[in-house]
């Protein structure tokens, strides 16, 4: 069948290395052809879509919202490519993988969507553990981490971002109006947690927003913090991969939406993904969850 609406496929793997280093010379590298061979392409595929992909400095090439989306969806599709690829060779997918995940995110996000995971790649066992702070596979008898970016990763590990961390308060839907001030949060009562004492700080700084309340509480971790602010004990600050699904169901609101915070959560393991199956179907399954966020999808 053909296709006329598509771009030329042969552009592609150059235009998305090269939005992946904002360098054409860098994507030249990665896949052992010249500059002027990249360059090509890019102008083949700006053509053929007829709009610019790319704001050309001097010494500068930075890719425009377009392209960033078009390199995004780009990524996903080699990445099924590669994971179909890698299943019809007949390698087969042997033994467990044990994936070590920051509590809230594991009870939060990740295990309520593992019977998407099942049905998707039936044949991969996977093992989860809850675990936080900086991962040694071998200290933490563990494969693969998830984690926050919020401190150095250690050196030889491979690390592929999952998706940026967006903040913002969250409480009850019904006590929303009452909590929310034109210039921020005028909460009875700020929550926080023992684990991100700094949380309403970062939300502050990144959004020129005001936080105030009558009083404080701080809780050990980030779920009872987040179950108390379900609960209508005061307003808390939310990570949106925490509270998206309690947002979808009407248990929380977000009266000041998200803003990214600088940080964001990565797939960290032992060796590249591509070098394991096993790996490369998890981290295509968590792209595609990620994306879901990215969307507002439950």
């Amino acid at each position: 069948m053909r296709r006329p609406e598509l771009p030329p496929l042969n552009t592609l793997l150059p235009f998305e290395a090269t939005v992946r280093h904002a360098s054409m010379t860098a994507a030249a590298r990665e896949l052992h052809v010249t500059h002027g061979a990249v360059s090509r392409q890019i102008q083949n595929l700006e053509r053929a879509l007829g709009l610019t992909l790319f704001e050309r400095g001097t010494r500068t090439l930075r890719p425009t919202p377009e392209a960033r989306q078009l390199a995004a969806v780009v990524r996903d599709a080699l990445d099924q490519i590669d994971t179909a690829a890698r299943l019809i060779s007949r390698r087969p997918i042997t033994g467990p993988i044990t994936l070590s995940c920051e509590p809230t995110l594991l009870m939060r996000w990740l295990i309520p969507r593992l019977p998407d995971l099942t049905a998707h790649a039936p044949d991969l066992d996977l093992r989860l553990s809850a675990g936080g702070g900086p991962f040694h596979p071998d200290r933490d008898n563990a494969d693969l981490a998830i984690r926050r970016d919020d401190f150095p990763f250690p050196p030889g590990l491979s690390s592929t971002l999952l998706f940026p961390e967006r903040i913002g308060p969250v409480c009850r839907p019904d006590l929303a109006p009452s909590a929310t001030a034109p210039d921020g949060i005028a909460a009875g009562v700020l929550l926080h947690t023992a684990t991100r004492p700094g949380a309403w700080d970062d939300w502050r700084r990144v959004t020129g927003m005001t936080a105030v309340a009558g009083s404080e509480q701080t809780f050990e971790h980030f779920y009872l913090t987040l179950q108390a602010a379900a609960a209508g004990v005061g307003t808390a600050i939310g990570p949106y991969a925490l509270v998206h699904d309690d947002l979808a169901q009407g248990q929380l609101a977000a009266p000041h939406g998200f803003a990214p915070d600088g940080t964001g959560y990565h797939l960290l393991s032992r060796r590249p993904p591509e070098d394991d199956v096993r790996i490369s179907l998890l981290l295509a399954w968590l792209r595609a969850q990620a994306a879901r966020l990215d969307d507002g999808e439950p």
